[in-house]
């Protein structure tokens, strides 16, 4: 965090700073398990790599875009505030992205959802083989590097699959909210899986999180 004569000294920058003036660091989560955890499914080399340099590489992009940003806008520089643009979203993303995917994944995971996440997924998409079906689907067709995404269209009141390309946050760039994301860069899974794309989809399953999807999903509704 930082100090308060750094904050009063970013607070006297410029009145334009408003929030960005003073603000606490993004910090890489804690996993709410063990890397090995996940095993058999994902190894505990990958999860190690993918969380401890890949998640915090972004963390660590993302605060030293964010400082560079502040002193744009406390300059009035719009061209360089502009330029900066494609790093918050990029860093920004991969720091959303990742803090969603570590709860939505659970070595007590797999099998169904239940209650009304489960009918909501039979109503949108006939059941929910036909739901696993699309979304494994989607994830595969990802052209390079991305995510496959189960969101919730607020607006329709209806569940949605979305593919993102790169980093790019779901709610962010598409307007729906995320509930289920699935990795589908190479550093998810190319360690145990080689480039069979389609191997990790399947073993991913195994892992899924329901009861993080259901609560996501209940939190949007209200």
């Amino acid at each position: 965090m930082l100090s308060r004569a750094a904050c009063s000294a970013g607070a006297r920058l410029a009145p334009a700073l408003g929030a960005l003036g003073c603000r606490q660091k993004h910090s890489l989560p804690d996993l709410p398990y063990d890397y090995g955890a996940l095993e058999p499914h994902i190894n505990a080399q990958i999860m190690e790599l993918h969380h401890s340099k890949h998640h915090a590489a972004y963390v660590n992009n993302l605060n030293v875009t964010e400082d560079k940003y502040r002193e744009a806008l406390a300059k009035g520089d719009v061209t360089a505030q502009v330029a900066l643009q494609p790093a918050l979203k990029f860093n920004g993303g991969g720091h959303i992205n990742h803090t969603i995917f570590w709860t939505n994944l659970s070595p007590n995971g797999g099998g169904e959802p239940k209650g009304e996440l489960l009918e909501a997924i039979k109503r949108d998409f006939g059941s929910f083989d036909k739901f696993k079906e699309k979304l494994t689907t989607v994830s595969a067709g990802v052209q390079g590097s991305g995510w496959g995404w189960l969101g919730f269209n607020k607006e329709q009141g209806r569940l949605q699959i979305a593919a993102c390309a790169n980093q790019d946050p779901l709610q962010g760039t598409t307007g729906l909210i995320p509930l289920l994301g699935i990795d589908v860069w190479e550093h998810a899974y190319y360690l145990q899986y080689k480039n069979v794309r389609p191997d990790y989809l399947k073993a991913i399953w195994n892992v899924i999180n329901w009861e993080n999807v259901t609560e996501r999903y209940m939190a949007c509704k209200k």
